[in-house]
């Protein structure tokens, strides 16, 4: 035992972190959990009656290079609702109803006092989109990570109807892409962001350019947390395609759920770039195409509905707490290019 801490293992601070956790989430359980932490495997059931014919969806993630932000900070409360979102919202581009999750947490060093916090967070994310969060995994591993680095992965499993199944088979040319707000950078781009803040020599501290807000909070603002907006949506229209606006930002994820022969034009004079794309593009001299392959630009979540449902979808949205514009249409592809913008 001494040999393995000497090592750079520690198995009691693994245990503690266990403990430290149980109660966290626990919270998020509900009654299909059969399973507690601490098991080989969890165990979560679920009635097959309810449903036609079951679907079960599953979607991984991570968080990317955001990790170096809250690391180099020492503020690990809110990397955790990204990983959730990043799984999450993935999901529910299908209409899945979230069952359970499940997150690896790798490290150099295990802190269970300081980690918990990552756990709470992916623990609120879950209790938010009424999720359980069922286990996971905690490994240190020194010599692979350094100290106090670490990263995340999570694992998200749900469950739709085939009949109400959201694959984009329904997208046909006359459709409406309803763009539902970012809350920021979300998760993706930030090997380049980061970049782009040490270049113009601004420390986190520093108030970042052309918001109220400093460096820090706007790296760190959490990603958004779709499913429930999906959900309650589902239950009333008919969504034809649904696109989580991640890695690729908008030009690599809107053609991944047109079927052959659609194409989608994106009017950018429907919304506004907000003030920190804005500046990132000025600062890093980005061209307008290379900006829509990397970022979100505002737009966090692409919705393809019919023409006649835009404007109670919009009263529907914002009813949630979300803003939304109407950007675009879906069009007969005529030159092979998936995407253009007007």
């Amino acid at each position: 035992m001494d040999q393995y801490r000497e090592a750079g293992v520690n198995i009691e601070a693994g245990d503690a972190f266990v403990e430290s956790i149980k109660a966290i989430v626990a919270k998020t359980h509900t009654p299909a959990v059969l399973s507690n932490i601490g098991g080989f495997a969890a165990h979560v059931a679920f009635d097959p009656r309810a449903y036609a014919a079951p679907v079960l969806v599953s979607s991984t993630d991570g968080v990317g290079t955001k990790v170096r932000v809250a690391i180099d900070a020492k503020k690990l409360d809110t990397i955790g609702i990204d990983l959730v979102a990043m799984c999450a919202n993935d999901l529910a581009c299908s209409g899945a109803t979230p069952l359970f999750f499940l997150d690896y947490f790798a490290t150099g060093r295990l802190r269970p006092r300081h980690h918990t916090e990552i756990i709470r967070g992916i623990a609120n994310a879950c209790a938010e989109i009424r999720c359980a969060l069922v286990g996971g995994e905690t490994a240190e591993m020194p010599g692979i990570y350094q100290r106090d680095d670490f990263d995340l992965a999570g694992f998200i499993v749900g469950v739709v109807d085939r009949a109400t199944l959201i694959d984009g088979r329904t997208i046909v040319p006359g459709d409406r892409l309803l763009g539902v707000a970012s809350t920021g950078f979300h998760s993706n781009g930030y090997s380049h962001l980061r970049t782009v803040i040490s270049n113009a020599g601004l420390s986190r501290h520093a108030q970042f350019p052309r918001t109220d807000r400093s460096v820090l909070e706007q790296l760190l603002a959490p990603t958004a947390l779709y499913s429930p907006l999906i959900l309650a949506l589902g239950s009333r229209f008919a969504l034809h395609g649904i696109a989580h606006i991640t890695g690729g930002g908008l030009t690599g994820n809107i053609p991944r759920i047109l079927p052959a022969g659609c194409a989608a034009e994106i009017d950018w004079s429907h919304w506004e770039l907000p003030p920190p794309f804005a500046f990132v593009q000025e600062a890093a001299s980005m061209p307008d195409d290379e900006l829509r392959r990397v970022y979100n630009c505002g737009v966090g979540l692409v919705i393809v509905c019919t023409a006649t449902e835009v404007k109670a979808m919009l009263a529907e949205i914002a009813a949630h707490g979300h803003t939304a514009r109407d950007i675009g249409t879906v069009v007969a592809a005529t030159d092979g290019d998936p995407i253009r913008y007007v």
